[in-house]
């Protein structure tokens, strides 16, 4: 590895050549002669004015006081030298050496690496004797992630870990003992239940520092993430991760059980929620509070307002579906890699395969859907995404408008596996509707059965976006404990629903002592996992297979209405009507043959049965 070291001669170029060497350095070597007084001088009056002059000030140059010439004098210049150094916190050391005996030359180089590598100035404040705040701030952030249990000491274990994730081996129990005595003899509240506590940690540290060896703690520095001016680098927060089109992101089975563990760690009085105080405690090690008061609004909480632990894993399973880049920003800042002991927190993301692949396949991985729900202003699309957090209409009127969420996320349950719904409400402004309010799993048309223009709304929507799309789409008959009235428009919604072969709309309502149902978000996301739909067999049997299970819902009505079919099922009122014209000419025809072939079949009975009379 090369610096740049700058060792000029003043009388060998010009002032612009020098400038432009300084500016270039990694570190300066400031040379002096320790037999001549005013070359001394000189390093004050001159050189260091000029070299700060012409670098940042935030960002100094580390310098190296250079004594040449040592060989021609038996004292040291090292008294001369020394207010100097206390006088600039950039000067990294000093040392007296020869040219002509070469004695020293090799520890200048050293000592010049060094500056570079493992610099002072940032970690450490030479008038105040102490490390500066933004160290102490690194330190501390590095302390709580190791800190593997937020008991607020690092015992025998979590040293053991934390030594040998930055150095690669951990301490034998007697060096264990030595590192605690050392701070039990030089600070009261050091260590605590045989532990190390925070104010031990930085202790230490700044001993290492007082005594030369800032690599240890750069090491420390580095390998949590932090650069040379202490911030995480972009490396570390963004590490790269491709995401090809079509694809969405979601998080991995390492990765939650890693969120669990950070969830259990401030979840202290174990009531599967955090707290306002807990929630702040976990975020401590965040330059900033990441998650505002409409989180609240986005995931499932407990009667008291916090986030429940389902909460919780939704609004990190939100972050990576809507804003992976983010999602891995906030696990760099919890350490994910560093606990996981990966190459970086991209190892806890999931690339999901292209949904044409899934189509062609029909059937899926994923574990995440979007489910995005349009109607006009006022058809009670909040109230849906609330209710789908198990809130009903008195639990939602609490809700402040500037805490609002046009998103909502929790779990639902198909065929016994655990998915993630995602509603996302998008705004009523019809004519400008973007691609991302388009592209999901799923469309929810939600309407207002007692505004009798609420309706248009979802028929105008349906027939300019969605009507020629692959997406599967429900038609919301929202707010149905009001009285309803006939819409304003050319067809009902349910004749609207039978021209473009749409199943019929869905009862929903809020407006209840008791949390809403959630059976039609688990028909949703059905919809989102199947969207080429259900098929009908030559009985008659409504079908809707997976990899593992088919259910036969028995159907005991069948109406042909416009070349399409509409079925009432036994079972479950909730027939899919998604298929392609394809699946739906062959679906028609194979039913009207069996229907057919059963009549022929009952007429030949009865045949039969009058003949044996006969006889």
């Amino acid at each position: 590895m090369l610096f740049p070291v700058l060792c000029s001669i003043e009388a060998e170029q010009s002032d612009e050549q020098l400038y432009q060497e300084i500016s270039k350095a990694n570190v300066i070597c400031i040379v002096y002669s320790v037999n001549n007084k005013k070359s001394i001088e000189k390093v004050t009056s001159h050189w260091i004015p000029l070299i700060n002059d012409r670098t940042d000030k935030d960002s100094r140059v580390p310098l190296i006081l250079v004594g040449n010439k040592s060989d021609l004098v038996e004292h040291s210049s090292m008294e001369t030298i020394l207010p100097i150094m206390n006088q600039y916190s950039e000067i990294e050391t000093c040392v007296e050496c020869s040219a002509k005996n070469l004695k020293n030359i090799s520890e200048l180089f050293y000592y010049a690496q060094k500056a570079v590598l493992h610099p002072t100035g940032p970690l450490y404040c030479p008038e105040e004797k102490e490390m500066k705040p933004s160290c102490i701030k690194a330190l501390t952030r590095i302390f709580k992630i190791s800190d593997l249990d937020n008991d607020g000491v690092l015992n025998d274990n979590e040293l053991n870990f934390f030594q040998r994730t930055c150095f690669n081996m951990p301490l034998a129990p007697q060096a264990l003992e030595d590192v605690k005595n050392v701070v039990r003899r030089n600070m009261t509240d050091g260590v605590k239940d045989n532990g190390l506590t925070l104010k031990g940690f930085l202790f230490l540290h700044t001993l290492f520092i007082q005594r030369g060896r800032h690599e240890t703690t750069w090491t420390v520095l580095r390998r949590f993430g932090y650069d040379d001016d202490l911030e995480l680098t972009q490396e570390y927060l963004f590490p790269l991760l491709k995401i090809p089109p079509d694809c969405t992101t979601e998080l991995n089975h390492n990765a939650y059980l890693f969120l669990q563990s950070v969830f259990d760690k401030h979840d202290k009085d174990r009531d599967c929620a955090l707290s306002p105080d807990e929630l702040k405690d976990l975020f401590k090690v965040f330059p900033y509070m990441p998650w505002g008061p409409d989180v609240n609004n986005t995931v499932c909480t407990n009667e008291q307002g916090w986030i429940t632990y389902q909460g919780y894993l939704s609004q990190w399973t939100l972050t990576t579906y809507l804003d992976v880049q983010r999602c891995l920003e906030y696990l760099g800042y919890l350490g994910y890699s560093i606990i996981h002991e990966q190459e970086s927190q991209a190892a806890a993301i999931t690339v999901t395969r292209n949904k044409r692949i899934d189509l062609q396949k029909k059937q899926t991985q994923r574990s995440v859907f979007r489910c995005n729900v349009l109607g006009a202003q006022g058809s009670g699309k909040s109230g849906f995404l609330q209710a789908f957090l198990g809130r009903n209409v008195t639990r939602q009127k609490k809700i402040r408008d500037d805490h609002k969420s046009y998103y909502a996320i929790s779990t639902t349950y198909v065929y016994g596996q655990e998915k993630y719904l995602l509603l996302h409400e998008v705004l009523p402004v019809f004519e400008v509707l973007s691609e991302a309010d388009l592209a999901c799993d799923v469309v929810c048309l939600v309407y207002d059965i007692s505004n009798p223009r609420s309706f248009e709304y979802c028929a105008k929507a349906y027939k300019k976006y969605f009507m020629d799309s692959k997406t599967p789409c429900m038609m919301i008959a929202a707010k149905s404990d009001l009285h309803e009235v006939r819409q304003h428009y050319s067809l009902s919604p349910l004749d609207f629903c039978r021209r473009h072969k749409l199943h019929p709309p869905q009862q929903f309502s809020c407006n209840s002592a008791d949390a809403p149902s959630k059976d039609i978000y688990t028909k949703l996301t059905t919809m989102a996992m199947y969207p080429l739909g259900p098929w009908v067999d030559e009985v008659g049997a409504y079908l809707l297979a997976d990899e593992e299970t088919s259910l036969i819902h028995q159907v005991h009505e069948v109406t042909f209405v416009e070349d399409s079919i509409y079925m009432e099922s036994s079972v479950d009122p909730f027939v899919p009507r998604h298929m392609t014209q394809t699946d739906l000419k062959n679906s028609t025809f194979w039913l009207r043959a069996s229907v057919g072939a059963t009549v022929f079949a009952v007429l030949g009975f009865a045949m039969y049965k009058a003949l044996l009379k006969q006889r």
